[in-house]
């Protein structure tokens, strides 16, 4: 099975001066493209005819920017949506020539680098919009825009009761193409949706200015993971999904009727095996002891990484098919295991994150015993740790 590795900043290939990867640190991530395929598919199926803008924000939660977006337009994605300017430059610098909808804010001053990378820019009220429109006509090009309306997020966004005003306005643009028109669900990921009816309803009274007008709405989109999932009335022309695009769902609430896999497995390799005395603490603190003797192997990752110190004494790993506990406290290259009497191996492979023989590590294991969400693991594995795609 080839395999590519890269050393990313930004998703971009940025290579330490170590040409032998086998020389380098065990700590990888691996991420399958094929599970990326059959999540895409998977999607595109359930929600046509809408549309699928696959979100790579955050280094594509964490996969990796650059690969992850060459993959996905590959299987035929229409384009792209991101968080940041710089996360959208980075694609362009790589070669992606796909529409990116840049969906955080923007301050003026960032305008004409938007429009040089020919990138979608989010309009989020009645000043930026106008800032835009000055910037598009005194560089001679035409700015595409979607326009933001908050129906509940209290994020950014124009909102929905003074939406009429931005909309007007984008009529009168002559140097901006409004393209899109779209809102955020603030919990289309919970049992109950009722909240998220409420924030479709207030989007679709904002959409009537359109029919009074006379004139067809640009594209409309709305749906997130969840509303993905169990709300199919916010598909309208185009869905984004984002954590569900990579195997991992959104929350344990929502229903899972599209089946995804995990894309992702965080690896690493015993580096050193020890006999630990009764009475004998390991690592910072002295948090965790044994009262008889056991074996310990350490294990090359810590915070430093992303594998949050917060999983001190209550996360587990697998090694050897079997699942074993770290002990003590994460270290911020470091872990400890312990074994009890089973044996290890320097080099032996550590399954952090993901399947290890029969035994399974998913996202959500390492959220809760975090104490945080499956976002969160995913996207603070650090760009130290080289992805590496199959």
């Amino acid at each position: 099975m080839a395999a590519t590795v890269q050393y990313t900043q930004m998703g971009v290939s940025a290579r330490p001066g170590l040409e032998d990867t086998s020389v380098m640190r065990p700590t990888i991530v691996e991420v399958r493209l094929a599970r990326l395929t059959e999540n895409y598919r998977a999607i595109r199926t359930a929600v046509a005819p809408a549309a699928v803008m696959p979100i790579v924000k955050a280094n594509a939660y964490g996969h990796g920017l650059v690969d992850v977006a060459r993959h996905l337009i590959g299987l035929g994605a229409p384009s792209l949506g991101v968080g940041l300017l710089e996360e959208a430059v980075a694609l362009r610098d790589a070669g992606v020539t796909t529409p990116i909808l840049v969906m955080g804010g923007i301050l003026g001053n960032q305008i004409p680098l938007f429009l040089r990378h020919g990138l979608t820019l989010t309009a989020s009220s009645i000043d930026k919009l106008r800032h835009i429109d000055e910037a598009a006509r005194e560089m001679g090009v035409t700015a595409k825009v979607h326009l933001k309306i908050d129906t509940g997020m209290e994020r950014i966004g124009v909102h929905y009761y003074s939406a009429e005003g931005l909309l007007e306005r984008a009529s009168e643009c002559r140097h901006c193409v409004v393209e899109g028109i779209y809102s955020h669900f603030a919990n289309a990921d919970a049992a109950d949706l009722g909240s998220a009816r409420l924030q479709l309803s207030r989007f679709l009274d904002v959409l009537q200015w359109y029919d009074k007008h006379g004139v067809s709405p640009p594209l409309r989109h709305m749906a997130n993971s969840g509303a993905i999932l169990q709300f199919p009335e916010s598909h309208l022309d185009m869905v984004r999904p984002g954590i569900l695009m990579y195997g991992v769902y959104p929350s344990t609430e929502v229903r899972r009727t599209i089946a995804v896999r995990p894309a992702m497995t965080w690896k690493s390799g015993v580096v050193y095996f020890k006999v630990v005395r009764p009475g004998h603490p390991v690592s910072y603190g002295s948090t965790w002891q044994s009262d008889h003797p056991v074996r310990v192997v350490t294990i090359p990752v810590g915070y430093g990484d992303g594998y949050f110190r917060a999983l001190s004494n209550v996360a587990q790993v697998i090694i050897r098919g079997k699942k074993y506990p770290v002990v003590g406290r994460v270290c911020m290259d470091q872990i400890m295991v312990n074994l009890e009497w089973d044996s290890a191996y320097n080099g032996d492979e550590v399954v952090l994150l993901g399947e290890g023989g029969r035994e399974t590590i998913a996202c959500e294991d390492l959220a809760e015993w975090a104490g945080t969400i499956p976002y969160e693991i995913l996207t603070n594995i650090n760009t130290r740790v080289p992805r590496v795609y199959y």
